[in-house]
């Protein structure tokens, strides 16, 4: 008699749907859907099904089915049963909403106890170690006091591009997602060394002893690329991404953004040049893919968490400096991400708040980014903050 294996995912927006999800429900699980948008959950519930359309030059569609969808809030006695009857939870509801999260998969957890074996939890965000972040906060639970937690937490890398979903309707009420082909799923082993528990089978997934350099090197890569083409693209009233890519001057900050990290990722993980060098090219033209029509507004946006210490720009930046290496387009990323103006994107208003709050340059840099004064690369991220600030001051 076939084992029946369950999941619970948490975020059924286009990446928990369309990856995610899809992945899940490929790889046999009993998928449940979690979500606080009541609108999501009635249709997913009501259409039962979705297509994910992988668009290029050889387009696919998968059919997801064979699932249910919970409302975090309306039934969340529901949600703690399915997570803690579930073989594997997973999450992409973005690195900041994971706090909010764990208090429901603390529940479960609590109610699961020990006898069940050890429950797979991974945090499918885009951010560093985001399961390790979640496991903190789910430590906090009052529920989970003085209490063994029967789970593995496993950190991945997570890389898919899933543009702007603007007029996808599709058969299933607004649930198709549309998406390239490319994916990359990358989760660590090493936390099952110390559980009975195997890591589960999920078709697509690639296990690896060490997940830094992978993490890094798509960060530092992709994330980069399309960033500060996205970044220098809108200050030149540039639309779409790919349009960026193809103007020169924009293309120029994009090459140059991307010989910094690679000199980098290759002194510090010894990737092997010429494989990098096609890893680099094969993102490029990933990035340009002419059926994702995505626009430098909607990859520009959250500009304040992608100027974190240890996000796309300043992270790379950072270690280049402290190894004497040249950051001269990563900081001129970081200044195109600081004059990006998007009135319908809550951080950008957010930034420009700041950067017209009176603030020195000097505070500035160490809020903005994370860096202390010390750091060797404080001093040039000042004078590019300390120039942004000139620069506001006049439009004022």
């Amino acid at each position: 008699m076939a084992v029946t294996r369950r999941a619970v995912h948490i975020g059924a927006g286009k990446i928990g749907r369309g990856f995610v999800g899809q992945f899940l429900v490929a790889s046999g699980y009993e998928l449940t859907f979690v979500d606080v948008d009541e609108r999501v959950v009635s249709a997913l519930n009501e259409a039962g099904r979705f297509v994910v359309h992988e668009v290029g030059e050889m387009p696919v569609e998968h059919l997801v089915h064979g699932f249910r969808a919970l409302n975090s809030k309306t039934d969340r006695a529901r949600v703690v049963q399915a997570i803690a009857e579930a073989d594997v939870v997973t999450t992409a509801v973005g690195a900041r909403t994971l706090p909010l999260v764990a208090p429901v998969i603390a529940e479960g957890l609590a109610a699961r106890g020990t006898e069940r074996g050890d429950v797979t939890i991974v945090a499918c965000e885009n951010a560093f170690n985001a399961t390790d972040s979640l496991h903190a906060s789910i430590r906090r639970a009052p529920v989970l006091e003085d209490r063994d937690i029967a789970a593995v937490f496993a950190n991945c890398a997570i890389d898919r591009i899933v543009p702007d979903q603007s007029g996808v309707l599709g058969q299933s009420g607004g649930l198709d997602v549309v998406l390239e082909p490319f994916y990359e799923w990358v989760i660590e082993r090493t936390p099952f060394d110390s559980s009975d528990t195997e890591p589960p089978v999920i078709d697509g997934v690639t296990w690896v002893e060490d997940l830094q350099p992978f993490v890094e090197r798509k960060l530092y890569t992709v994330n980069t690329a399309h960033a500060t083409a996205a970044y220098h693209g809108s200050t030149r009233g540039i639309r779409l991404i790919r349009e960026a890519l193809e103007d020169r001057e924009v293309r120029a900050e994009v090459d140059g953004v991307l010989a910094e990290t690679t000199a980098l990722l290759i002194a510090k993980h010894g990737f092997d040049p010429e494989e990098h060098a096609r890893y680099v090219a094969a993102n490029l033209s990933r990035i340009a893919n002419p059926h994702l029509p995505d626009t430098t507004f909607r990859v520009g946006r959250n500009p304040l968490r992608k100027l974190g210490r240890r996000e796309r720009f300043v992270g790379p930046a950072s270690q280049l400096a402290e190894r004497s290496m040249p950051v001269d387009h990563l900081l001129g990323a970081i200044r195109a991400a600081l004059a990006f103006d998007d009135q319908d994107d809550p951080e950008s208003i957010e930034l420009h708040a700041l950067l017209r709050s009176g603030a020195t340059a000097h505070a500035l840099t160490e809020i903005l980014t994370g860096l202390m004064e010390s750091h060797p690369l404080f001093p040039a991220v000042r004078d590019v903050v300390a120039a942004v600030l000139a620069t506001e001051s006049a439009d004022v």
